[in-house]
């Protein structure tokens, strides 16, 4: 029985809309469409439980005057039909009731829409564009991420179960009073409205305390995953007290909103217990003076008291879950400031495949400069033949990652336009592009997975033999079987840590090359790709690159001049501009920019002492 209920929803199924809308009544929408059939069967359900509670203080009203009314020797006999009805409802019928509403609330709707929130609203974030993620902590998006789905789950099963049973149970309570005499309606009645003045006064300033609470406890966590993240430069530098003042503030920020949150919170809870007393107060000593006056029976006052308790009971409860409700929504809202943007960088309607053959990459008048009037790239142009291996040499902030960046369309230019044998990559699809381009940064950064997983990340149907050989050409493979991890998991299988951070720099970058090796894609960008490695091993990548790069086009970008000194063509750059091309012997012959550099570095590094020297010639 659990397992067809725990099927009505699959939690992984993808988003037929493509992206949620960013008005919260649209956003709520948008999730809740995807389960309107569950909900309506759950507001079902919710309706027939209003409707049999509200029948037992009924029940007990009509057993008090049948008390009162017959003699012990008829009772049985004269009402059994009656008794035995009443019974089937409060022993079959309710409970038959609540565990249908707890099945669809629970087994078919709490753990798969949750989910399929989070995997919906996972799905949209990470097709979002690479700057995206540069402005903002990893560790709070992951939390709006996590905490969006149950909160929005949580408000609309409390609206529906909650809300709709109070306003069922109230109105069968007036109604039933009303037919009894129609001043037991009125303390009822005079209860809803003020219990409704007391929600539209508290609930929104609840409301907007809780999506305080939330965006504190979001930068809490953000500050917490930052901290843990870069633990290594933490310690290195001493600065565990600096983190914990750090931390310390978030902390301080979060508990401030929380207890504004929890004031608002406790008042309104000590009004709405004063409104309850005035409620039970007030139908009690009605019902006691109509019965006193005779308008009324012992029957109606045994049913009039229950039924008061019964509301302020569910009201008690239906408050608590109001206030649930709004604290939930103040989540969503929170989470809708990463989750419900629209992707910055997408794809163009009807964008093709890219199809490379022979390699060929030109740059087009193309300028760029992170949306600033001074721009970091200013109109470009650079034609790489198929097949050429050029090498990109500049001062730091001259334009060299950037142009990387805008190859690999993590940013659109801002004029011009780049192609890639004749196509231009605004008109491709992003993983088509990617897909033709190996990169390999300076900063590499692993998945927290196995070393084979990481590896066969550059091509996912590799076999073992395919994986081993990569490592050996990246001479990776001899450190890679002497590894083994906490659970003393050897080898290939052993896991890297969270960005890789078990492994070596000089490591870490050898298992970046082996992936890319075995990607084996037309297109090799090298950004300061053996920085990390120490001479010895350097000497060996180089031979390994040098195979890797064969037939391939090749942009690489290095301070070392003399690791891509041996380029077809070395282009240099300078403030987004081209100073000057050629060979390595060409633009020594030239005695220019080129040559200035070589001279002046140290070991074959460009040091900031000639670049500072250089700029001010």
């Amino acid at each position: 029985m659990f397992a067809i209920f725990e099927k009505a929803l699959h939690p992984t199924q993808l988003d037929p809309q493509g992206g949620p809308p960013s008005g919260l009544v649209a956003f709520y929408w948008h999730y809740a469409r995807q389960a309107k059939g569950l909900f309506a069967a759950l507001f079902v359900a919710g309706f027939t439980v209003a409707l049999l509670d509200a029948t037992i203080p009924v029940f007990i009203g009509r057993i008090v005057t049948l008390v009162t009314s017959s003699t012990p020797e008829k009772l049985f006999a004269d009402h059994s039909a009656l008794l035995i009805t009443m019974a089937i409802v409060v022993l079959i019928a309710r409970p038959a009731a609540i565990l249908v509403q707890n099945l669809f609330a629970h087994q078919a709707i709490a753990a798969n829409l949750t989910n399929l929130i989070r995997w919906q609203t996972h799905w949209h974030v990470a097709r979002q564009s690479w700057a995206f993620f540069q402005n903002d902590f990893a560790g709070r998006i992951a939390n709006k991420v996590m905490q969006t789905g149950p909160a929005l789950r949580e408000s609309i099963v409390a609206l529906i179960t909650g809300v709709w049973y109070i306003l069922v149970y109230g109105t069968s309570a007036i109604v039933l009073l009303a037919a009894a005499d129609a001043w037991l309606a009125l303390p009822v009645f005079l209860w809803f409205a003020a219990y409704g003045v007391l929600l539209r006064l508290f609930v929104p300033r609840m409301r907007d305390r809780s999506k305080n609470v939330s965006e504190a406890r979001s930068m809490l966590t953000g500050r917490i995953v930052d901290t843990y993240t870069n633990i290594l430069t933490v310690k290195l530098f001493a600065r565990a007290r600096n983190e914990d003042r750090y931390v310390r503030d978030a902390i301080g920020e979060h508990t401030n909103a929380f207890h504004a949150s929890l004031r608002m919170n406790t008042l309104f809870s000590y009004c709405l217990s004063t409104l309850n007393a005035a409620l039970v107060t007030s139908v009690a000593a009605l019902s006691l003076w109509l019965w006193s006056r005779g308008t009324v029976g012992v029957g109606t006052v045994a049913m009039a008291i229950p039924l008061a308790w019964q509301i302020i009971s569910a009201a008690g409860w239906v408050a608590y879950q109001i206030t649930a409700i709004f604290e939930n929504i103040g989540v969503v809202q929170e989470g809708m400031t990463a989750i419900a943007r629209p992707i910055a960088l997408q794809d163009r309607d009807g964008a093709g495949e890219l199809a490379v053959s022979k390699g060929e990459i030109k740059f087009e008048d193309v300028s760029f400069g992170y949306g600033r009037e001074v721009g970091v790239i200013k109109d470009f142009s650079l034609t790489v033949r198929g097949g050429e291996k050029i090498g990109v040499v500049g001062r730091s902030g001259a334009g060299k990652s950037t142009l990387v960046n805008l190859l690999l369309r993590f940013f659109d230019v801002e004029s011009g336009r780049i192609l890639i044998d004749g196509q231009d990559i605004s008109a491709v699809t992003q993983e088509s592009l990617r897909a033709q381009i190996s990169v390999v940064t300076q900063d590499t950064s692993l998945l927290h997975r196995s070393i084979r997983d990481n590896i066969r990340y550059g091509k996912p149907d590799a076999d073992d033999d395919a994986i081993a050989r990569a490592a050996e050409l990246a001479h990776a493979h001899e450190f890679i079987t002497g590894l083994e991890d906490y659970r003393q998991r050897r080898g290939y299988d052993a896991q890297v840590g969270e960005r890789g951070v078990k492994l070596s720099g000089g490591q870490r970058q050898r298992v970046a090359i082996a992936r890319v090796i075995l990607k084996n894609a037309p297109i090799l960008v090298l950004d300061e790709a053996t920085s990390a490695l120490d001479s010895e091993v350097e000497q060996a990548i180089q031979q390994s690159l040098e195979t890797l790069m064969a037939g391939k086009t090749v942009i690489a970008i290095a301070h070392r001049l003399s690791t891509i000194a041996q380029m077809d063509r070395l282009v240099i750059m300078d403030h987004g501009r081209i100073v000057e091309q050629g060979s390595h012997a060409e633009l020594l012959r030239a005695g220019g920019h080129y040559a200035s550099l070589w001279r002046r570095q140290s070991g074959g590094f460009i040091d900031a002492g000639a670049e500072a020297e250089e700029a001010a010639e």
